[in-house]
């Protein structure tokens, strides 16, 4: 029996919390939330208004009339919400005199339907000698429905908060889970190991001027992509310097088989981009395009600018590669999905990343992001 007895308590706990767990998501669709928390409201004002009336001796047919002026309240304060979108982006002086307006205007009427239904039914169809006695009490319901417009708002304002709060958590998530990416781009065993060994071979064969000079790059390098935060914007000049410096590396590897092409409009250099954003690019380009053909390969970096949007293109002369749909696949292939999770943490929407098909061979990517540079940044 108590075993029994045990069996239900948990069964009935259970289903509590697949109850809330449901309510709880019912209540993540915004509109739903709107919805809940108007009812609930004009639900406690109609609770707090007959709490309050049996403080008088009123009879009973007074719980009709607060309940058909509690849903004339929540009927009327439903047209606010559609006009509060409309204003939401007017300027704050127009925001608060439509608020004003439209809850004076809402209240007055909510307050004629009040008096209506009072005058009706609990004193039998009685009817004022002068209309301005239809508005009575009016003050009162206007400042109802301008507590309804602040709670409104403020909501929205609450709402909007924390989205942004999100994105900043997400944001930061973003950069952390980037940076370690980026750690695994940046420091990859194999383009140290092989920098190092080319580094090697140029001091046996007494090349020691080319040896140093592929020291100081390589630290400038590893420099530049340590102190770089992932989630910052670097100029397009700096950004273009350390791909130059990782793509130098690399030729001391491929030697005349790597080939390197820049073409970038004058007026870009100051613009500003996330840092690494092209490195991971350019090692993928080496790794599928260049290390697999005898012949090698050209690395072309194209920049322009196109109305208020910068364009960037990473393209290759490589055998190409499966793409679908705008993505890329190619086994172990690295670069393009930590891209986008850093452009979409940076820009929200409003970027692009498209992988194609290069022209006569190869895969090319194109990024278009906002032009910003220090001064309207």
């Amino acid at each position: 029996m108590r075993a029994c007895s045990g069996s239900s308590i948990i069964n009935h706990i259970f289903s509590l919390l697949v109850l809330f767990v449901k309510w709880t998501k019912f209540l993540e669709e915004k509109n739903n939330l709107f919805w809940f928390v108007h009812s609930a409201g004009w639900f406690g004002f109609a609770l707090v208004y007959y709490l309050s009336s049996l403080l008088h001796d009123l009879r009973d047919i007074f719980v009709v009339i607060i309940f058909l002026n509690a849903y004339a309240g929540w009927l009327f304060s439903i047209p606010l919400r559609y006009i509060y979108r409309k204003v939401w982006n007017y300027k704050p002086i127009n925001i608060a005199l439509s608020v004003l307006f439209t809850s004076a205007i809402t209240g007055l009427l909510w307050q004629i339907v009040q008096n209506i239904n009072y005058w009706e039914i609990y004193k039998h169809g009685f009817r004022p000698e002068q209309l301005i006695y239809y508005t009575k009490n009016g003050l009162f319901s206007v400042s109802i429905m301008l507590s309804w417009s602040v709670l409104y708002f403020g909501t929205k304002y609450y709402q909007m908060l924390q989205r942004e709060r999100q994105n900043v958590l997400h944001a930061n998530t973003v950069a952390h889970q980037a940076q370690l990416k980026m750690l695994r781009y940046q420091l990859n065993p194999h383009f140290l190991f092989n920098t190092l060994n080319a580094i090697s071979t140029l001091i046996l064969v007494k090349e020691n001027d080319t040896a140093n000079a592929m020291v100081t790059k390589l630290s400038e390098f590893l420099r530049y992509s340590l102190d770089k935060d992932p989630m910052k914007k670097v100029t397009l000049e700096s950004e273009l310097q350390a791909l130059r410096l990782y793509l130098d590396i690399e030729k001391v590897r491929f030697e005349e088989r790597l080939q390197v092409a820049f073409h970038v409009a004058k007026d870009c250099e100051q613009a500003l981009v996330p840092s690494m954003i092209l490195q991971p690019l350019a090692e993928n380009a080496i790794k599928y395009a260049i290390a697999v053909q005898e012949q090698g390969g050209t690395i072309t970096v194209n920049v322009d600018k196109f109305g208020n949007d910068l364009l960037l293109e990473l393209a290759d002369n490589g055998p190409g590669a499966e793409i679908k749909n705008g993505n890329l696949f190619r086994e172990n292939g690295v670069g393009l999905a930590n891209s986008r999770e850093r452009l979409q943490a940076l820009y929200g929407n409003d970027y692009s990343l498209v992988v194609a098909n290069n022209k006569p061979s190869g895969v090319k990517v194109n990024i278009r992001m906002p032009f910003e540079t220090k001064v309207n940044s």
